[in-house]
C-alpha cells in the first residue's frame, strides 16, 4: 500500500519501497544516454511552461512537472531508441516542482532521485523547447508519439491551448500513441470545441455548463486514469502542500467532459489503457506507465 510522506502523509510500505526502488535504480543504473543514441522515431514532449498554479482565494502555488513523471518515463523512450522533442506553449523552459525533488518518488532511493534530478537539470533540448505553435504549423507528422507529464502544472496552461488541442487531435485521429500522467491528462481536455468555456465552468462549480460546452469529445467514452480528487485533497488546504485549494478537479472535469475516469486507493501505482490513449494516476505510476507507453509504441510501429 502506497502513502506519501511529508508533505503529504506517511511513507509507503517497506516491502512496496524496495520494489519501487529495485525498478527506478535499474532505469538509472547505466547513466545518463543520448538523447540521439539510436533512431527510432520521435516523440513529442510537450511541457508546461507555467510555474505558478492559481487556486483559489487569489492563492498560488509554485509548481512545474514531477521530476519522476517526466525523467523515469522519458529514460525509457530513449533506451528503446526514440528521441524526445519538448514544447511548451510558449517556448519557454519549463521548471520543476520542487516537492518532486524527494527519494520516496524513487522508492526511497536517492541515488535514482540524483540521477533523474540530473538527467532533467542537464537536458539542453528541455531548456530550449519548441513552440507548440509551430509543432502546430508544422505538424505532427514526424512523431510517432506525444507524451505529456504531469505536476499541477499543466492544469494552468495546457487545459485551453489551442495548439495543443490541434496537436493532440492529430494524434488521435491518426491512433498514434499519446501519453499522459498525474494532471497531465487535463491536457485532453485543450481539444474541447471551447475548452476555455468549459475551463471557466468548472471553475465555477458548473456543471451542467461544462458538460453542455463539452459537445463531441474527441476522448469522450475513454478509460483513464489521472490524480484523484481524494488525492488532490490530501494535499490542500493552509497547512498542505499546496497551502490552498485547486479551483477544480482533474478528476471531474475529466468525468463532466465524458471520460470514464478509473481511480483505485490513493497514491497506489495505476495505469490505464484504452485504445491510443496510456495514462498513469499519480507519480508512483511513473514506472509502470513508461513500461507500458513504450509498449504501445512499439505495437502501434508494428501495425
Amino acid at each position: 500500500m502506497i502513502f506519501l510522506r511529508h508533505p503529504f502523509l506517511s511513507r509507503p510500505s517497506r516491502t512496496l519501497r524496495h520494489a519501487l526502488g529495485l525498478a527506478v535504480a535499474a532505469a538509472f543504473a547505466c547513466g545518463v544516454p543520448s538523447a540521439n543514441a539510436v533512431e527510432g522515431g520521435k516523440v513529442l514532449v510537450v511541457m508546461s511552461g507555467a510555474h505558478q498554479l492559481a487556486l483559489r482565494d487569489g492563492k498560488t502555488y509554485a509548481t512545474g512537472y514531477y521530476i519522476d513523471e517526466l525523467a523515469i518515463p522519458v529514460r525509457k523512450l530513449i533506451q528503446a531508441g526514440y528521441t524526445p522533442v519538448y514544447a511548451s506553449p510558449e517556448g519557454e523552459a519549463p521548471s520543476y516542482d520542487k516537492v518532486s525533488d524527494d527519494k520516496m518518488f524513487f522508492g526511497n532511493d536517492d541515488q535514482a532521485r540524483a540521477a533523474a534530478l540530473k538527467f532533467v537539470t542537464g537536458s539542453n533540448e528541455l531548456r530550449h523547447p519548441k513552440r507548440l505553435s509551430d509543432v502546430a504549423v508544422e505538424g505532427t507528422a514526424a512523431y510517432v508519439a506525444v507524451f505529456i507529464p504531469g505536476g499541477h502544472a499543466p492544469m494552468q496552461d495546457l487545459v485551453d491551448n489551442k495548439d495543443l488541442g490541434k496537436i493532440l487531435l492529430s494524434f488521435h485521429e491518426t491512433g498514434r500513441p499519446t501519453g499522459v500522467i498525474c494532471h497531465g491528462p487535463t491536457a485532453l481536455l485543450s481539444t474541447l470545441p471551447d475548452p476555455a468555456a468549459f475551463r471557466k465552468a468548472m471553475v465555477a462549480g458548473d456543471v451542467f455548463a461544462a458538460n453542455k460546452v463539452a459537445g463531441q469529445w474527441a476522448y469522450a467514452g475513454y478509460r483513464l486514469t489521472v490524480f484523484s480528487s481524494g488525492e488532490e485533497h490530501v494535499i490542500e488546504g493552509a497547512k498542505g502542500q499546496l497551502g490552498g485549494e485547486v479551483q477544480f478537479y482533474a478528476s471531474d472535469a475529466l468525468s463532466e467532459a465524458g471520460a470514464h475516469v478509473d481511480r483505485i486507493a490513493a497514491f497506489h501505482p495505476n495505469v490505464v489503457e484504452d485504445r491510443e490513449l496510456v495514462s498513469g494516476q499519480q507519480p508512483f505510476s511513473s514506472d509502470a506507465f513508461g513500461d507500458a507507453f513504450v509498449v504501445k509504441i512499439k505495437a502501434a510501429k508494428a501495425q
